[in-house]
C-alpha cells in the first residue's frame, strides 16, 4: 500500500508564491516516478491536468502553461516531492495533487495510481 500526502496549499495574492510538498510512503521502493497534477474549478471531477513529473533517472517534464514560474525537485531517498510555485496567476488556482508510480513518460494522469488527497492553492486579489 502506498500512502501520498501533500501539504503547503493556502491563499495569495496574483504575483505571490507558494511551497507545495509531497510525502509518499509505505511500499514505494519500486516507485520511480513522483508528480504535481491540478484541478481547476469547474473542471470536470475527475479531470486533472499534469504540471510536472520528475522520474528517479532525473528525467523531468513540466506543462506548458508552468512557463518558468514553477520549479520542482525531488529526494527519491525520501521519496518527497517539492514544488516552488512563483509568480501565482489567478487561473493557477485549484487542488493540486500529488501522484507516485513506478515508471511515467508523460503528463497523463491515467498513468498514475497513487494519489494524495489535494491541497487546495487559490490565488485572487
Amino acid at each position: 500500500q502506498v500512502k501520498v500526502e501533500e501539504s503547503g496549499g493556502g491563499s495569495v495574492l496574483p504575483g505571490g508564491s507558494l511551497r507545495l510538498s509531497c510525502a509518499a510512503s509505505g511500499d514505494i521502493s519500486r516507485k520511480e516516478c513522483m508528480a504535481w497534477f491540478r484541478r481547476r474549478p469547474g473542471a470536470e471531477r475527475e479531470r486533472r491536468e499534469g504540471v510536472v513529473y520528475i522520474r528517479e533517472d532525473g528525467d523531468k517534464l513540466y506543462a506548458d502553461f508552468v512557463e518558468g514560474r514553477f520549479t520542482a525537485s525531488a529526494d527519491y531517498a525520501t521519496h518527497s516531492l517539492v514544488l516552488q510555485m512563483n509568480n501565482l496567476k489567478p487561473e493557477d488556482s485549484g487542488i493540486y495533487y500529488c501522484a507516485v508510480d513506478w515508471w511515467c513518460s508523460s503528463l497523463d494522469a491515467a498513468d498514475f495510481d497513487h494519489w494524495g488527497q489535494g491541497t487546495q492553492v487559490t490565488v485572487s486579489a
